[in-house]
């Protein structure tokens, strides 16, 4: 079973406090790169993993999904994205991607945002979502960088010349990680980039589209504080097509 850090009271209470979790898609800086990835969702069966407080869901019902299925392991995110949701065309259900079993060829489209890198077995979920998929389907995700997620104790330091530096190691030395984010102890998988792009490959996706995702000009000039996302990538986004 997956670490269930979100439902830890001061983790949780950390959470809700983002701006992504308080102004949702808006207060996601990647949203509008992910958005450009996405197909379009008109009458589509799509499952979200990971949904947290169900703003794509929601977002995808909005578009014109025929049905969204929403998982989470968190019971308080799936308490929270139920009481702010009236579509009847979202499901929200508590589930533990560890563990998913899904209907073979039940979506249309599969969408997962920053929940990946806390699954140990990548390789059995990707198989797990492959199957769940129609031919021709295709599967968006988002994940902490690997450059981001490897270093033993990440975090800035400034090297002899005053640069802002990301001090980068273990690499290549894939597996757990535990940092102390918003709580204690928070579990995390690295991977590398090859290992995960490989993990798809071999499960039958075809790779569509992969970003190292960084602020726009803009983004910096209204957000000043995301220039330091300018000096190694927090996040990567991946499509793919089964």
């Amino acid at each position: 079973m997956a670490q269930n850090i979100y439902d830890q009271p001061d983790f949780f209470a950390g959470y809700s406090q983002l701006p992504r979790s308080v102004h949702g898609l808006d207060g996601a800086p990647e949203w509008p790169a992910i958005r450009a990835m996405l197909p379009e969702l008109k009458d589509k069966r799509v499952v979200d993993l990971g949904c947290g407080f169900g703003w794509f869901a929601r977002w995808a019902g909005a578009q014109g999904a025929a049905q969204v299925l929403a998982l989470d392991l968190s019971e308080q995110m799936i308490a929270r994205a139920k009481a702010t949701t009236q579509a009847a065309n979202i499901d929200y259900r508590i589930a533990d991607l560890e563990q998913l079993s899904l209907p073979a060829g039940a979506f249309d489209f599969a969408y997962s945002s920053l929940a990946f890198h806390y699954i140990e077995d990548f390789d059995k979920l990707a198989a797990t979502i492959h199957q769940a998929l129609a031919p021709g389907a295709q599967f968006v995700f988002t994940i902490e960088h690997p450059v981001y997620m490897a270093p033993a104790q990440p975090g800035w330091a400034t090297d002899a010349g005053g640069r802002r530096i990301w001090p980068l190691d273990g690499y290549s030395i894939e597996g757990p990680r535990r940092t102390d984010w918003l709580a204690k102890g928070v579990l995390k998988y690295h991977r590398t980039i090859g290992t995960t792009l490989n993990a798809l490959i071999h499960a039958g996706f075809n790779v569509r589209h992969v970003q190292e995702w960084t602020p726009t000009a803009d983004q910096v000039a209204a957000n000043p504080g995301l220039a330091e996302e300018l000096d190694r990538p927090m996040m990567l986004l991946v499509a793919a097509q089964r």
